[in-house]
């Protein structure tokens, strides 16, 4: 994941939007029930790690997202995946740190937001630093250069109807090398780095709705819908 976007209001829905970013040709899943053990849980799932970049418990409405940290210390041999820390957040809410071994894990930025708050934990390889945030529209990126997207683009969104504004100011995008672009893509020593999913979240108790697409800059989005079972 490389762009989040999140806006809270005072007593009103929380709406996300998640740009993820990656190798062209890792493969994964659209969004579904992907985990047998977490049958509430929905989200896109990775295929070479098992994990995901963005899950809701859609019993809850509780739905956490998590960026890497390209600049911190790359992960040591054996450490666990990072996809794995959406899944436990969307569970085990801000309790979320007592379920995994973060010794050797590499750098990351895990959003979570619930019906009670908006928090995120940012981690550099050593340590965990957690923040909370308040009503607002407030944009959540990879770090460094990246950052500078809060700058460009918190105010349109925060001035959007969700979901269809929000989906449009991607829409109307092209891939762009710029660190700064909402859909990026990039060549990494021979390899193709680029957007390849965004969806929109409208996450409460006992439901969530869905738009994505695996090529966000083209009309191209597909809806989806999951009630608690």
């Amino acid at each position: 994941m490389c762009t989040v976007v999140v806006r809270r209001s005072d007593g009103g829905p929380t709406e996300i939007l998640a740009v993820r970013d990656e190798m062209v040709g890792r493969e994964f899943d659209s969004p579904g029930r992907w985990w047998p053990e977490l049958p509430d849980v929905v989200g896109g799932r990775d295929r070479v790690a098992g994990g995901t970049w963005c899950a809701t418990d859609v019993a809850t409405g509780v739905t956490a997202l998590v960026l890497n940290r390209y600049h911190e210390r790359p992960a040591a041999p054996g450490a666990p995946s990072r996809g794995v820390l959406p899944l436990l957040a969307a569970v085990h809410g801000h309790a979320w740190e007592s379920h995994v071994r973060l010794d050797g894990m590499a750098g990351f930025l895990l959003v979570l937001a619930a019906p009670d708050g908006l928090r995120s934990w940012e981690f550099d390889g050593s340590r965990l630093a957690r923040t909370g945030h308040g009503v607002g529209t407030h944009v959540f990126t990879s770090g460094g250069q990246e950052d500078r997207k809060g700058e460009l683009w918190r105010e349109p969104f925060a001035q959007a109807p969700f979901p269809g504004r929000w989906r449009e100011l991607v829409q109307e995008q092209q891939p762009a090398e710029d660190p700064a672009a909402l859909v990026v893509r990039r060549e990494r020593e021979g390899r193709v780095y680029g957007t390849v999913f965004a969806e929109t979240l409208d996450a409460r108790p006992g439901r969530l709705r869905l738009e994505y697409s695996r090529q966000p800059w083209a009309r191209c989005w597909e809806t989806a819908a999951f009630d608690a079972e």
